[in-house]
């Protein structure tokens, strides 16, 4: 019985850090939700958080948790996973993220989480206790997800031109205002779509790991998936404004009608992503979109050398986090 209690004490401690996570997720990652309906001026900063939360929120009832299986199901094999496992891959995961909120740097939450799962298994067994299939997925969308946001966000760049070419400038800017809301909303709700499943699949590789759930389950328990939609959309409320200047200015001057195309861009990226349960970076999406969309106008009008800055970030997430995660789990040995 007394070693129950203590499992059981142990699976809480850990539901709670991954729910920290999950805020921090959302938190980290407001900037690619709001950054440009903020930089073009649509929204004010509060109004936006609260409009970005809500769309996180509601995607609970939007989408299949394809991407939750994945990470769930398809990152480490069966049986490989315990409290130690899970619990290094949250501290290296959240790490990391604290790092790159504190610099200002758009990284990806998504991919410290899976460079976080790795680092601790590798630590536990080695390169044989990871499924090859679900992180060879996972590291091509590293690249496919920004080039596909690139060229959504050209197309929808170019089209829009076309299709507008004969209105005036005031008339374009008062019309993409308004579309501008619809964009946004729908690149929030792509994020809370992707992001908040990553964290209900740790959750539910925790439970099976500590009995607490079958692997035969067709799903998480709901209180895991809810209390991940919660903690996601509450984290989103807070917004990380130094990550949020980064992603709406520095990179390049948005207009609303560049702001609609590069969440337009954005959202389609997500969305395809999550139907395939493929676990994205909504950081790199959103990043190709804005730069897609800048080069459009001219290749100048991109700032190159922050754009640089950010890539490296990406390359040196999963490494890095992986790298924290194994220490974290030779410590969690000795804690508990």
């Amino acid at each position: 019985m007394a070693s129950v209690q203590v499992a059981l004490w142990v699976v809480v401690m850990l539901v709670a850090l991954a729910l920290v996570f999950d805020f921090m997720n959302g938190f980290h990652d407001a900037a690619n939700s709001i950054a440009t309906v903020v930089s073009t001026g649509v929204l004010k900063p509060g109004q936006a958080v609260v409009f970005a939360a809500f769309f996180n929120f509601i995607a609970i009832f939007v989408f299949h948790l394809s991407v939750a299986a994945t990470v769930g199901k398809g990152i480490a094999q069966p049986g490989i996973v315990d409290v130690h496992v899970v619990f290094g891959a949250l501290i290296g995961a959240i790490s990391w993220n604290l790092i790159t909120w504190y610099y200002g740097i758009p990284s990806s939450s998504s991919h410290a989480l899976i460079g976080g799962i790795v680092g601790a298994v590798m630590a536990k067994t080695g390169a044989s206790g990871l499924v090859g299939s679900g992180i060879a997925k996972t590291v091509a969308f590293i690249f496919v997800s920004p080039l596909l946001g690139y060229v959504l966000g050209s197309l929808m760049l170019v089209a829009v031109s076309w299709i507008f070419r004969r209105a005036t400038p005031s008339r374009v800017d008062r019309w993409f205002r308004r579309l501008q809301l619809v964009s946004a909303g729908a690149y929030s709700l792509g994020h809370g779509g992707n992001d908040a499943q990553k964290t209900i699949g740790i959750i539910w590789l925790l439970l099976i790991a500590t009995g607490y759930a079958s692997a035969s389950d067709a799903s998480p328990p709901v209180w895991a998936i809810v209390s991940c939609y919660v903690a996601i959309a509450a984290g989103t409320m807070f917004g990380g404004w130094r990550i949020v200047k980064t992603m709406g200015q520095k990179i390049t001057k948005l207009k609303p009608v560049g702001g609609f195309c590069a969440e337009t861009g954005g959202a389609m990226t997500l969305f395809l992503a999550t139907m395939l349960g493929i676990p994205v970076s909504t950081t790199h999406t959103i990043t190709g979109a804005i730069v897609g969309v800048g080069s459009t106008r001219r290749a100048s009008a991109v700032r190159w050398g922050v754009a640089g800055n950010i890539v490296w970030a990406w390359i040196l997430t999963i490494p890095a986090s992986a790298f924290v995660a194994a220490i974290a789990y030779w410590l969690s040995m000795v804690l508990f």
